[in-house]
C-alpha cells in the first residue's frame, strides 16, 4: 500500500538535480537564510557584527527582508512585537559577545509573554570554544549559558550540516505553546566556510499542539455549569492563543463575569455586561474574585499585578488552565488543566451546560461603580482626561505598545484595548525602552494600520536612536512621550515609601527638536489638544512624535493594608 506521506516526502526530479548541482558560492550564512525562508520567514530583524557577516551576506542575496535597528536589545524588541502581531516566529541576528548580550533584557520580555523570536547568534570560531582562552574577540567561557535561564530553548550547531536541523528545531519550539524566544548560535567558521550542501528548499517544523486531558475538563466542566457564583480571570495565554472568540462564547454561557490581566486586555469585551473590564489593582474586584465559588482562570499564572499583589486569597474552587507549565498551581492550589487555552476552551465548550443567572450583570455594575466612585475620590481628573483622549484619538484597529510609565499601568486597569491583541507592554519582564522599537516591530508586520507607542521620558532615552529606524524604513508610529522630568513612577514610589526621592530626577533633551534632527516631525502638545493632536500624527503618513509636558499620579494602591483602597 502506498502512503500519502510517502508521496509527499519522494524529491522531485528538479529538487534531485538541485541537490546534486548546488549553486557554487554558498557558504554557512546561505543555510541561515535558506533555512529560515523554507520555514516561512519573510522579514528578519537585528544587527550585523564582525562574526555573523557571512549570515547578512547571505541576506542580501536573499528575498528576506532585513530590518535593522541601532541597538541589539532594540531589535529583540521589534521582534518580540512581530511576533505577537503576527504569531509567526520573529528572527533575530545577532553577533557573538556585547552583541548577544545587548539582547538579554528583550528575550526577558519575549519569554515573560510568550512571544515566539527566533534569536540567532554568531560565536567564536570552533577552535575557541570549550571554555578554553583563546583570546578570541568576543570570546565567552559558554555564551549559551547567558540565555538558557532566559529563553525557552538554545540549540547549537557545529557544523553546516547541522545549521537547518538546528533552525527548524528551535523554530518549532519557539511555536509550541507556550510561545517564547529560543536561542540558536553557530560559529563564526561554520558561517563562512563554503559548502556543498544542498541547497534548503522546505522545512518539516510544525508546532506540537497541546490538548487538556478530556477527564479534567469533564471535571472542569461539571463543577463550573453547577457553581453558583462563577467568574473568569483570562490572561495572556488566551490572547496568544487566539482564544477571545471562545472565552465570550462560554462566559456566556455560564453567565460568569470575566475580568481580564494587563497581558490578557482585549480578550473580552470591554463593554459587554459580563465585563468587569481590567480592574484588577483593587480590592473592590479582589473581593469579587474571591467570592466566587468556581474560579476559572485561563492563561494566567495569577502572578502580581494579577494578582492585586499577592493579597488575592480565592475561598472557592479554582481551575486553572495554563499552557506554561511553571505557572500551572504555582500560585495557588487548582485543578489544573496544562493545555493551549484554545484547545481547553473548546473542550469546554462541548462539555459545559448552560447556567443563567439574572443577578450577573447587575453584579458586575455595581462592582464598577465602586471602583468609579474609588477613583474619583482621588482628584485623579487630569490622568483619566489624558488616558481618554489617547483612546478617543488612536483608530480601534490599531495597536499599542506601552513602556513602564505611569500611563502604561493607568491602561492596564482602565484603557479598552477594543480588541485582543492591540495593546501590548512590557509589564512581562519590566524593563525600561519597550514601546518604541516594538511599535516599529508591529508596523513592519502590518504597514496598513498606524501604531502608536507610549514613553515616559525617562524610558524614551532607551530607544531614542531608533528614530533613525522609524526614518529610514518610513514606518507608520506615532510616538507619545509624556515628560514629567524623570523615572516618575519611581519618584512616586519613592516619595511614598522614604519621604523624599533620589535618583529619579533627570535632564532630558526638547524631544521635538530631537525628533526633527532625524526628520521626524513632532509637536508639543497639553492634556487640552493631545487628542487632536495626537489623531492628526497618528493619521499621517510616516513616522511622528508627540510629547506631553505634564506629571500624572498613579490612583491609590489596595494591597498596602492602609485602608485607603476601598
Amino acid at each position: 500500500m502506498t502512503h500519502d506521506h510517502d508521496l509527499v516526502l519522494r524529491p522531485t526530479a528538479a529538487q534531485t538535480e538541485a541537490a546534486l548541482n548546488p549553486p557554487p558560492g554558498r557558504t554557512g550564512g546561505d543555510l541561515v537564510v535558506e533555512t529560515l525562508a523554507g520555514l516561512g520567514a519573510t522579514t528578519v530583524f537585528g544587527l550585523p557584527g564582525q562574526h555573523a557577516l557571512a549570515v547578512f551576506d547571505a541576506l542580501r542575496r536573499s528575498s528576506l527582508r532585513y530590518v535593522g535597528l541601532r541597538m541589539e536589545n532594540n531589535a529583540g524588541f521589534a521582534a518580540d512585537a512581530y511576533g505577537r502581531i503576527t504569531g509567526e516566529a520573529a528572527p533575530l541576528l545577532l553577533s557573538t559577545g556585547p552583541g548577544a548580550l545587548t539582547s538579554l533584557a528583550a528575550l526577558h520580555e519575549a519569554a515573560a509573554a510568550s512571544a515566539p523570536v527566533l534569536a540567532i547568534s554568531s560565536q567564536v570560531p570552533t577552535a575557541g570554544l570549550g571554555g578554553g582562552r583563546r583570546g578570541y574577540l568576543h570570546e565567552l567561557p559558554d555564551q549559551a549559558a547567558s540565555f538558557r535561564g532566559v529563553v525557552k530553548s538554545v540549540h547549537q550547531a557545529r557544523t553546516a550540516s547541522q545549521i537547518p536541523s538546528a533552525i527548524e528545531a528551535a523554530w518549532k519550539s519557539a511555536l509550541t505553546v507556550p510561545h517564547g524566544p529560543v536561542w540558536v548560535e553557530i560559529p563564526q567558521d561554520v558561517l563562512l566556510a563554503p559548502t556543498s550542501i544542498p541547497v534548503v528548499t522546505g522545512g518539516d517544523a510544525f508546532p506540537d499542539e497541546l490538548p487538556p486531558r478530556p477527564e479534567l475538563t469533564a471535571l472542569a466542566a461539571d463543577l463550573l455549569s453547577r457553581a453558583e457564583r462563577p467568574a473568569i480571570i483570562a490572561g495572556g495565554g488566551v490572547v496568544r492563543a487566539d482564544a477571545s472568540g471562545k472565552l465570550r462564547q462560554l462566559a456566556e454561557r455560564l453567565d460568569a463575569p470575566v475580568v481580564t490581566t494587563p497581558g490578557g486586555k482585549g480578550a473580552f469585551p470591554w463593554t459587554h455586561p459580563l465585563s468587569l473590564q481590567s480592574w484588577l489593582e483593587d480590592r473592590h474586584t479582589t473581593d469579587f474574585l474571591e467570592d466566587a465559588d468556581v474560579l476559572l482562570v485561563v492563561g494566567s499564572g495569577l502572578g502580581e499585578l494579577s494578582s492585586n499583589y499577592h493579597t488575592f486569597k480565592p475561598r472557592g474552587r479554582v481551575v486553572q488552565i495554563e499552557a506554561d507549565l511553571g505557572k500551572l498551581e504555582s500560585n495557588h492550589p487548582a485543578l489544573g488543566i496544562h493545555a493551549d487555552a484554545r484547545l481547553a476552551l473548546q473542550a469546554l465548550l462541548e462539555t459545559v451546560r448552560t447556567r443563567q443567572d439574572e443577578t450577573a450583570p447587575g453584579r458586575v455594575g455595581d462592582l464598577l461603580a465602586k471602583v468609579a466612585d474609588r477613583i474619583a475620590a482621588q482628584d485623579l481628573t487630569l490622568e483619566q482626561e489624558v488616558l481618554a483622549s489617547v483612546r478617543r484619538a488612536l483608530p480601534s484597529d490599531s495597536p499599542s505598545f506601552w513602556d513602564m510609565t505611569i500611563l502604561a499601568y493607568w491602561a492596564w486597569s482602565a484603557f479598552d484595548a477594543k480588541g485582543p491583541n492591540r495593546l501590548h507592554s512590557a509589564q512581562g519582564a519590566g524593563g525600561l525602552g519597550y514601546a518604541f522599537p516594538a511599535a516599529l516591530g508591529a508596523a513592519v508586520a502590518d504597514p496598513t494600520r498606524p501604531v502608536l507607542a507610549v514613553s515616559g521620558d525617562g524610558g524614551a532615552l532607551y530607544s531614542a536612536a531608533e528614530l533613525a529606524t522609524a526614518r529610514q524604513h518610513d514606518l507608520n508610529v506615532t510616538w507619545l512621550i509624556v515628560d514629567d522630568g524623570g523615572y516618575g513612577i519611581l519618584r512616586e514610589y519613592m516619595t511614598d515609601s522614604f519621604g523624599a526621592a533620589a535618583g529619579t530626577e533627570l535632564t532630558r533633551p526638547d524631544y521635538v527638536a530631537l525628533a526633527e534632527s532625524f526628520g521626524v516631525p513632532g509637536v508639543r502638545t497639553s492634556p487640552d489638544t493631545l487628542a487632536a493632536d495626537l489623531a492628526k500624527a497618528l493619521s499621517g503618513p510616516g513616522p511622528s512624535v508627540v510629547v506631553l509636558p505634564t506629571v500624572l499620579r498613579m490612583f491609590a494602591p489596595t494591597h498596602t493594608g492602609t485602608g485607603d483602597g476601598r
